[in-house]
Protein backbone atom coordinates (compact mmCIF):
# COMPACT_ATOMS: atom_id res chain seq x y z
CA UNK A 1 0.00 0.00 0.00
CA UNK A 2 1.54 3.46 -1.10
CA UNK A 3 2.87 5.52 2.15
CA UNK A 4 0.91 8.53 1.36
CA UNK A 5 -2.75 6.53 1.96
CA UNK A 6 -1.50 5.33 5.15
CA UNK A 7 -1.40 9.07 6.57
CA UNK A 8 -4.67 10.70 5.14
CA UNK A 9 -7.12 12.90 6.75
CA UNK A 10 -9.96 14.09 4.78
CA UNK A 11 -11.49 17.40 6.18
CA UNK A 12 -15.57 19.36 5.29
CA UNK A 13 -16.32 22.55 6.65
CA UNK A 14 -19.62 24.55 6.51
CA UNK A 15 -19.81 28.19 7.05
CA UNK A 16 -22.27 30.40 8.67
CA UNK A 17 -22.43 34.35 8.66
CA UNK A 18 -23.56 35.01 12.74
CA UNK A 19 -25.45 38.26 12.19
CA UNK A 20 -26.51 38.76 16.16
CA UNK A 21 -22.70 38.82 17.20
CA UNK A 22 -21.68 41.21 14.09
CA UNK A 23 -21.89 44.74 14.22
CA UNK A 24 -21.83 45.94 10.53
CA UNK A 25 -20.85 49.79 11.30
CA UNK A 26 -18.46 49.02 13.53
CA UNK A 27 -16.87 46.57 11.09
CA UNK A 28 -17.15 43.62 12.86
CA UNK A 29 -18.52 40.25 10.94
CA UNK A 30 -18.55 37.23 13.01
CA UNK A 31 -18.22 33.58 11.53
CA UNK A 32 -19.28 30.61 12.50
CA UNK A 33 -17.45 27.10 10.88
CA UNK A 34 -18.40 23.66 11.44
CA UNK A 35 -15.36 20.88 10.40
CA UNK A 36 -15.60 17.40 10.14
CA UNK A 37 -12.01 15.46 10.25
CA UNK A 38 -12.21 12.33 9.04
CA UNK A 39 -9.12 9.09 8.82
CA UNK A 40 -9.42 8.04 5.36
CA UNK A 41 -6.04 6.22 5.94
CA UNK A 42 -4.78 3.15 7.01
CA UNK A 43 -3.25 4.07 10.72
CA UNK A 44 -4.54 5.51 13.62
CA UNK A 45 -3.93 9.24 14.25
CA UNK A 46 -3.92 11.73 16.46
CA UNK A 47 -4.60 15.65 15.83
CA UNK A 48 -1.87 17.55 17.91
CA UNK A 49 -2.11 21.18 16.22
CA UNK A 50 -3.74 23.24 14.11
CA UNK A 51 -2.52 26.63 11.83
CA UNK A 52 -5.11 28.95 9.76
CA UNK A 53 -4.25 31.65 7.62
CA UNK A 54 -7.27 33.77 7.76
CA UNK A 55 -7.51 36.49 5.54
CA UNK A 56 -9.79 39.14 4.87
CA UNK A 57 -11.13 41.59 1.90
CA UNK A 58 -8.42 43.96 2.47
CA UNK A 59 -5.68 41.10 2.42
CA UNK A 60 -5.17 41.68 6.56
CA UNK A 61 -3.96 38.31 7.70
CA UNK A 62 -4.17 36.86 10.78
CA UNK A 63 -2.48 33.55 11.41
CA UNK A 64 -3.61 31.42 14.80
CA UNK A 65 -1.90 28.75 15.86
CA UNK A 66 -2.21 26.21 18.45
CA UNK A 67 -2.68 22.54 20.55
CA UNK A 68 -5.52 20.62 19.54
CA UNK A 69 -8.82 22.22 18.51
CA UNK A 70 -11.67 22.83 21.25
CA UNK A 71 -9.68 22.34 23.72
CA UNK A 72 -8.70 18.55 22.49
CA UNK A 73 -6.55 16.47 20.68
CA UNK A 74 -8.82 13.41 18.94
CA UNK A 75 -7.31 10.16 18.30
CA UNK A 76 -8.80 9.03 15.14
CA UNK A 77 -8.31 5.49 13.69
CA UNK A 78 -9.47 4.65 10.13
CA UNK A 79 -12.94 5.55 9.10
CA UNK A 80 -13.46 7.46 12.27
CA UNK A 81 -14.68 11.51 12.24
CA UNK A 82 -14.38 13.87 14.69
CA UNK A 83 -16.52 17.31 13.92
CA UNK A 84 -16.14 20.67 15.87
CA UNK A 85 -17.48 24.30 15.34
CA UNK A 86 -15.49 27.39 16.19
CA UNK A 87 -15.50 30.98 14.58
CA UNK A 88 -13.50 33.94 13.76
CA UNK A 89 -14.04 37.85 13.37
CA UNK A 90 -13.28 39.71 10.34
CA UNK A 91 -13.20 43.54 9.53
CA UNK A 92 -14.96 42.97 6.05
CA UNK A 93 -17.78 41.04 5.28
CA UNK A 94 -15.56 38.88 3.44
CA UNK A 95 -12.87 36.35 3.76
CA UNK A 96 -11.33 33.42 3.37
CA UNK A 97 -9.66 30.68 5.66
CA UNK A 98 -7.23 28.11 5.06
CA UNK A 99 -4.85 25.86 7.34
CA UNK A 100 -3.39 22.65 8.46
CA UNK A 101 -3.71 19.81 11.27
CA UNK A 102 -0.52 18.40 12.08
CA UNK A 103 -1.01 14.87 12.96
CA UNK A 104 1.39 11.81 14.78
CA UNK A 105 0.56 8.80 13.77
CA UNK A 106 0.66 5.89 16.30
CA UNK A 107 3.66 4.52 14.78
CA UNK A 108 5.27 7.88 15.17
CA UNK A 109 5.46 9.08 12.17
CA UNK A 110 4.33 12.88 12.02
CA UNK A 111 2.48 14.27 9.02
CA UNK A 112 0.27 17.26 7.91
CA UNK A 113 -3.20 17.38 7.01
CA UNK A 114 -3.79 20.35 4.76
CA UNK A 115 -7.15 22.31 4.62
CA UNK A 116 -8.34 24.22 1.20
CA UNK A 117 -9.19 27.19 1.35
CA UNK A 118 -13.15 28.44 1.91
CA UNK A 119 -14.88 31.19 1.86
CA UNK A 120 -16.41 33.00 4.81
CA UNK A 121 -18.79 35.71 3.63
CA UNK A 122 -21.85 37.71 4.67
CA UNK A 123 -25.14 36.85 3.01
CA UNK A 124 -25.88 38.42 -0.17
CA UNK A 125 -22.36 40.20 -0.39
CA UNK A 126 -21.00 37.50 -3.14
CA UNK A 127 -23.20 36.83 -6.15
Amino acid sequence: MPTHKRYEFSVSVETAFVADQSDVEQNRYVFSYSITITNTGTVPAQLISRHWVITDANDTVQEVRGLGVVGVQPLLKPGEHFEYSSGTVLNTPVGTMRGSYHMTAEDGVQFDTEIAAFTLSMPRVLH
